[in-house]
């Protein structure tokens, strides 16, 4: 796997994949970061149609040496959440809830002695970090925690890489001052990175660099950079993630890219969900059920994704879109259990979207 820094060389442009036509929509809304569609789609331009590609990331990456990842959504705030099946103790074990659905999350119960520092340390600070550095994210899997300080704001642009420009377009009648009626009057967001920040993919072919790649919307371009103090990085991650895969016990899985968890049911509908389709509920409702490994999750809005197809007559058309898990989403689960995508025993689709760089895992083994 050979690793690269995207460096804008302007703003770039992502569209999400809500239809958009000027004139009856006025508004084009913008996703960041980009999919894999995207990045598989830039390097196919640059290198040629026909080749296949496996893609990591996209992640962030500062002065093009340090990887950064999304914050885990296991967390409120600095507090760590866990699975009221876990958590014998606490208050709120009793309570009613829907066993057909992932068991909910609360806080550590009885609290920690350094729960009075947390709750100070969230006055304090409005803001934390939304994307995490390597070398702490290196410490999570390794420790299964995240300190106070680790969460706090060291370099500009942890809270956001970047910056929404909102750009308005007009078009005007021949002769005279007045917008036209159609197609006159639209406006779009555009992504301008923060200063030091770029996009780091891994990818298996080597690319002569340095070289340019079209990126997105509106033909803006970027500078592809060989990255390799990021294989290091990267290899690290992984290594501390198959040990602790290894490991048995209770995990967390932590999600680093938007995971397509999709499924066809009998009336040939697909339909995604937030965790993968093969792993199921540790709790059962009826002594029918096989339980699974699955306790709970913890993740946010769906990240609705849309790419191209080719038709029958060969030519592009919308597919239908997917919605994904968002980055960061955490999943608790009695032992660690892989991926049918990794595993060989996927659809030939699914192991499509996991060569684009969906549904990245890193395991951490659950600390008491």
């Amino acid at each position: 796997m050979f690793w690269y820094n995207l460096i804008p060389l302007d703003v770039l442009l992502f569209r999400d994949a809500k239809p958009f036509t000027p004139g009856e929509r006025a508004w084009a809304s913008s996703v960041f970061p980009p999919n894999g569609h995207a990045i598989a789609g830039a390097l196919r331009q640059h290198l040629g149609d026909k080749i296949n590609f496996q893609i990591t990331g996209p992640f962030f990456c500062y002065n093009q040496q340090t990887l950064y990842f999304p914050r885990p959504l296991g967390f409120v705030g600095t507090t760590p959440l866990i699975p009221l099946e876990w958590n014998k103790k606490s208050p709120l074990h009793h309570v009613l809830w829907d066993e057909q659905q992932p068991c909910p999350l609360s806080r550590p119960y009885p609290k920690d002695k350094d729960c009075k520092n947390e709750e100070d340390f969230d006055q304090k600070n409005s803001k934390y970090r939304q994307f995490l550095p390597y070398n702490i994210v290196k410490k999570y899997l390794d420790s299964g925690k995240i300190s106070l300080e680790d969460w706090e704001i060291e370099v500009d642009g942890e809270d956001q890489p970047w910056e929404i420009e909102t750009r308005s377009h007009n078009a005007l009648l021949e002769g005279t001052r007045q917008v036209k009626d159609a197609d006159g009057y639209f406006v779009e967001n555009a992504i301008r990175l923060k200063p030091n920040w770029s996009l780091a993919i891994g990818v298996n072919k080597e690319i002569e660099t340095p070289t340019t790649l079209r990126l997105g919307g509106e033909g803006h371009r970027v500078i592809l950079q060989r990255g390799d103090d990021l294989i290091a990085q990267w290899d690290d991650l992984q290594q501390l993630s198959e040990n602790n895969f290894e490991t048995v016990g209770k995990s967390l899985a932590y999600l680093i890219t938007p995971g397509v968890f999709e499924r066809l049911h009998d009336n040939n509908k697909a339909i995604c969900q937030a965790w993968p389709w093969e792993w199921k509920l540790a709790h059962t409702t009826n002594s029918n059920q096989k339980a699974g490994q699955l306790v709970s999750v913890a993740t946010d809005r769906a990240v609705p994704i849309s790419c191209r197809i080719f038709s029958k007559e060969n030519s592009s058309i919308p597919a239908p879109q997917v919605f994904a898990a968002p980055a960061g989403s955490i999943y608790y689960l009695e032992k660690p259990q892989g991926l049918f995508q990794d595993s060989g025993e996927g659809t030939e689709k699914a192991k499509r979207w996991r060569q684009l760089g969906y549904s990245e895992l890193l395991w951490v083994s659950y600390k008491e």
